[in-house]
């Protein structure tokens, strides 16, 4: 491996190491004190909370996407591969079952289920990340 790959993959392995911290921060804390609100408080907590959040999350998941993209066109392999496909799979998911909630909620619609569906769904994601950043450990070091 050249010094260009291993420095991007060790940036790899920073994107999805921060991922994983941060989805499990989410996991544990922020989505399960969702259940600690009034509606109407929740609403106003989860204005002010999901552009917070996007600041912080949007970054990674674009460098993490980039960097699998980077990776499987310049040092292609199928495990370079089932990594890009790994973390599309988060996109998908976010995009398709995680942002509708939150729309959800800042409709002010089905604000406790909603809620109560991103708690429990959220493990996906939380499994899907730590997963890619455990993968990505093993592929740096094999």
């Amino acid at each position: 491996m050249n010094i260009l790959l291993d420095n991007i993959h060790i940036l790899r392995m920073i994107a999805d190491f921060g991922l994983v911290v941060l989805i499990w921060m989410v996991q544990l804390i922020v989505y399960p004190g969702f259940s600690f609100y009034t509606n109407a408080d929740l609403l106003k907590w989860h204005k002010y909370y999901t552009p917070k959040i996007t600041i912080v999350v949007a970054p990674m998941m674009f460098i993490q996407m980039g960097l699998a993209l980077y990776i499987s066109l310049f040092e292609f392999s199928i495990a370079n591969l089932i990594y890009g496909l790994l973390v599309i799979s988060t996109w998908l998911t976010t995009f398709t079952y995680f942002v509708p909630l939150h729309q959800k909620i800042e409709k002010n619609q089905d604000i406790k289920i909603s809620a109560n569906k991103l708690t429990t769904g959220n493990w996906v994601r939380t499994f899907q990340w730590t997963f890619i950043f455990i993968y990505g450990v093993f592929l740096f070091y094999s």
